[in-house]
Order: structure tokens, then C-alpha cells, then sequence
């Protein structure tokens, strides 16, 4: 008998979830669709159901680890915080150093950059998305984005893409309070 529909999106959606947490966690060279798999509690097999390369995969992911980590700019849209208490929580030793679904537009960024156009556009998208969540704090609603929001983005994840790759603890968290005090719309 074959699966149903609502199984294979629920095996769909499990291979996403895995590969978005592995990911942001350890960039694209150092997963392989094994650990993927064996994440996600399937087999191997059943990747290529749903994917035809990584490559693919990785792209599909990024979107799916930009949902699942856009809480606190959904709470944002929706006025439940203040920008600065989203802020806070986006530059924090919590979201560089947590186990939780990490941001894709700070913890790929060099990542992607070496990969082909459609992850490229795929996270073009993700920071897309991200700047229109930013935009949509400000009362001027112009549908180009404003040179502030621009450099909120860019201090936003700039600043936890920094602050994840040097090694000096203090420094790191100097740099968070910077950015944090710095993102101004």
C-alpha cells in the first residue's frame, strides 16, 4: 500500500528540519545526507524521494530554517516586542551559542556565497524577507526599503555572523552590545 500524501510531507518536513538544524550548525561541507537522514529518523532511500541533490536540499532549507527562526521578527510584525527587545534577543550569546534553530542569514553567510545561483537566490529571498519584517516596524510603509533598515539588517546579522566566528568571548559579546545599540529605524 502507498503512502499518503500527509506522510510523505510529514517525511518531507522532517528531512527540512533536520537539514535547516544541521546546517546552520555546521554550514554545508560538513553535513552529509546520511546525517541528514539518520537525523531526521529515515533512510537514506527515502532523501531521494524528496530531493534530487544536497544541493537542493540545502536551498530548501535555508527558507525552512528562516521560518522556523523568524519568531522574534513575527513577534515584531505583530507589535507583541518592542524592536530593541527583539534586537536584544537576536544579538545574544543565546542565539550565537544556543541550540536553537539558528538564523540562516548570519550563520551561512559565507557559506552560501560559495554555492550555485539557486541557493543564492534562495537566500536573496531570506534577506529579502527579513528586511520587509524590519520595514514593516517603521510607520512609513514605502515599499523600498529605507537606507536605516538596511543598516539595521546589516548590524542585525552582520554583527551575530561576526560575533560566531571570533574566539575571544568578551570581544564577541562587546560587539552584540554594539550592534544592539546600534540598530536604529
Amino acid at each position: 500500500m502507498p503512502w499518503t500524501d500527509d506522510h510523505k510531507q510529514a517525511s518531507r518536513q522532517r528531512i527540512l528540519t533536520s537539514a535547516a538544524h544541521l546546517f546552520t550548525h555546521k554550514g554545508y561541507d560538513n553535513v552529509s545526507i546520511n546525517e541528514v537522514m539518520a537525523d531526521a529518523g529515515l533512510t537514506r532511500g527515502t532523501f531521494y524521494t524528496h530531493f534530487s541533490s544536497k544541493s537542493e536540499l540545502y536551498a530548501e532549507s535555508i527558507i525552512t530554517a528562516a521560518i522556523s527562526g523568524s519568531t522574534l521578527l513575527q513577534q515584531l510584525t505583530t507589535g507583541k516586542q518592542p524592536l530593541a527587545c527583539l534586537t536584544k534577543a537576536y544579538l545574544s550569546h543565546e542565539h550565537r551559542e544556543g541550540e536553537t534553530m539558528h538564523c540562516p542569514l548570519a550563520f551561512l553567510v559565507t557559506d552560501v556565497s560559495q554555492r550555485d545561483d539557486t541557493v543564492r537566490n534562495v537566500y536573496t529571498k531570506a534577506f529579502r524577507g527579513f528586511v520587509d519584517k524590519l520595514s514593516a516596524t517603521k510607520s512609513d510603509q514605502n515599499t523600498t526599503p529605507s537606507v536605516k533598515v538596511l543598516q539595521a539588517a546589516v548590524l542585525m546579522i552582520g554583527g551575530l555572523a561576526i560575533a560566531r566566528a571570533i574566539n575571544e568571548e568578551e570581544l564577541a559579546e562587546q560587539l552584540l552590545n554594539a550592534c544592539q545599540q546600534g540598530v536604529q529605524i
